[in-house]
């Protein structure tokens, strides 16, 4: 375990900034130059997973590929002696820690940091990068309240061959934040991350997020069969056109979504010309959406064993009255 002091190749580690699945974020120095770091190291146990270690290469890969102002930078290798990442170190806070002290925020800084997360969401977008995880525990905001999107520990590129193997899960995403097509086990794709951005920006003017429950399933589940209440039931402040501009990032079907970020970003900077829809305003209306498209096919099959003995039981009954 890496510890603040402990010098890796030019990098002297300062302080132990994060945990992750798959690692420990350090800030850290870079003894060439005096330059502040972040040093992402993996778990010593990743060298014995295959998928995890390949996610970690990936997320470099991907890292190396993205280049601007609201997204980490991912900082050229050298010759290393182990496996690592070196990023840019953003100053600021986590949008998480802004919402915790400051819920609801003003609506005008609300839409500007949208704004920002639009920005850089579609340039990340254009180069074939879907996040997957997008949450306020994965933005930062600096002191001029600019935004930087970080951590792509589970992000993919479009056409990269999957990452799988025995026993894993496609379920990747965090329950607040995931869409509803990746709840039913789908890979997900950009219209997926406006989900997420959809949620969060529901959270900014809101203070909270649409979809609330007793355990992570419940709240995943929500989101499949009620639609989110209404923003301007919580916050008199949201206006209508805003109102639907959340409706259309949280469309259940992706179909019916912004295809893109640049359209929701389109509708936030002309607002005037959005043409709010009048929507059902129960906040826990009921949809009518297949059993099969909510339960996946793993269930299915449980609930079909359970009825096995029924079957068989009422089958005796049958038997024995001939």
């Amino acid at each position: 375990m890496p510890e603040p002091g402990d010098i890796l190749d030019h990098y002297r580690f300062d302080a132990v900034v994060a945990h992750s699945g798959m690692g420990t974020l350090l800030r850290a120095t870079d003894l060439r130059d005096g330059k502040t770091v972040a040093v992402k190291i993996p778990h010593p146990e990743m060298e014995n997973d295959p998928v995890l270690l390949e996610r970690f290469r990936r997320e470099e890969e991907i890292g190396h590929l993205l280049d601007h102002p609201g997204i980490v930078k991912t900082l050229d290798g050298e010759q290393r002696s182990q496996l690592y990442m070196v990023l840019e170190w953003v100053g600021g806070r986590l949008l998480r820690t802004v919402l915790n002290e400051e819920r609801p925020l003003d609506v005008d800084r609300a839409v500007a940091l949208t704004l920002l997360l639009c920005d850089a969401l579609d340039a990340m977008h254009k180069r074939g990068i879907v996040h997957r995880d997008l949450k306020p525990e994965n933005v930062m905001v600096t002191a001029g309240d600019q935004i930087k999107i970080i951590d792509f520990g589970i992000a993919m590129k479009e056409d990269a061959r999957r990452i799988t193997h025995v026993g894993a899960t496609s379920l990747l995403g965090t329950p607040d934040y995931i869409s509803p097509e990746q709840v039913q086990g789908k890979r997900g794709d950009q219209r997926s991350d406006i989900y997420a951005m959809g949620i969060m920006f529901y959270e900014m003017l809101t203070g909270r997020v649409p979809f609330s429950g007793p355990n992570p399933l419940a709240v995943m589940n929500d989101r499949l069969v009620i639609e989110p209440p209404s923003p301007r039931a919580i916050n008199p402040k949201v206006t209508p056109e805003l109102e639907e501009i959340i409706y259309r990032a949280l469309e259940r079907d992706p179909r019916h979504r912004y295809s893109n970020a640049h359209e929701m970003q389109w509708d936030l900077e002309n607002q005037e010309q959005v043409g709010a829809e009048p929507r059902g305003q129960s906040s826990q209306r009921k949809v009518n959406v297949p059993l099969a498209k909510r339960i996946n096919k793993k269930t299915l099959l449980y609930a079909c064993l359970l009825l096995v003995p029924v079957a068989l039981f009422g089958l005796m009954l049958v038997l024995a009255k001939h």
